[in-house]
């Protein structure tokens, strides 16, 4: 295994998560799907295995602590290391919530999973990423979380109102940049990058695929693109925001 490329991919299971899992198998790359439900990623493993493609499996709640430490484990003693890590898990529970009324515990689920959980599987997997002389971290975020954006009238994001999820989004980004500039300060081959997906057509925030394409969502595989682009290309860029248009504000 020590010159295969492992890669382990949050919220694996479905949606934007497995895309991402069968585009990177298909480029012959290990996956790992991380999910909270083992038996939803059971499913997802069935799916691909029908199309020809072997994945591997790891329960995996980003909010959960302990589960985070298995799952690390669990990696440590198949493979030893891990080349790419993709933080995709991610929920929003205050969609459409005034500012002035959010609950506080929306808010705060909103962190658990977009922030905290995020920065728990990169802490508990640094270790596995430095087994190896170059490695990569992806952290899915959103155009939602750009305070450029939502302040320009002209933006897609601009009416867009899940405050929790936004301030959960610009605060991962933070953690991108501030990682970013540790790996590189420290001499870590490690480059941590933000990728904006855009709007896809799954099942993120409660909306049927078909909802989310009559309200313009794009295709799915056009969502997952740029993080693939960066998953499997010789890129050393590290500390940026991006889109499949080029550079997303922060």
């Amino acid at each position: 295994m020590s010159d295969k490329i492992v890669t382990l991919v949050t919220g694996g299971n479905r949606g934007m998560g497995l895309e991402i899992s069968r585009e990177l198998l298909q480029k012959g790359q290990q996956v790992i799907i991380g999910s909270r439900n083992i038996d939803k990623g059971k499913d997802a493993l069935n799916t691909l295995s029908k199309e020809g493609l072997t994945a591997d499996l790891v329960q995996l709640d980003v909010t959960n602590h302990d589960s985070v430490i298995a799952a690390a484990k669990t990696i440590q003693d198949k493979y030893g290391y891990l080349s790419i890590l993709i933080n995709n898990a991610g929920a929003v529970f205050d969609f459409r919530q005034d500012p002035s009324g959010v609950e506080i515990e929306r808010l705060r689920k909103d962190f658990e999973i977009n922030y905290f959980g995020l920065i728990d599987v990169t802490q508990q997997m640094m270790p596995l990423l430095q087994q190896r002389e170059s490695a990569k971290i992806i952290n899915i975020s959103s155009m939602m979380g750009s305070k450029t954006e939502a302040l320009n009238p002209n933006s897609e994001v601009y009416r867009a109102v899940a405050v929790g999820y936004q301030s959960a989004k610009a605060a991962a980004n933070m953690y991108t940049v501030q990682l970013a500039k540790e790996m590189k300060n420290k001499g870590m081959n490690i480059t941590v990058n933000a990728v904006d997906p855009g709007m896809v057509a799954t099942e993120f925030g409660g909306a049927t695929p078909e909802q989310a394409k009559q309200m313009g969502a794009k295709p799915i595989n056009e969502g997952v693109s740029r993080t693939i682009e960066l998953a499997t290309g010789n890129n050393t860029e590290t500390a940026t925001f991006s889109n499949v248009n080029g550079t997303v504000g922060w």
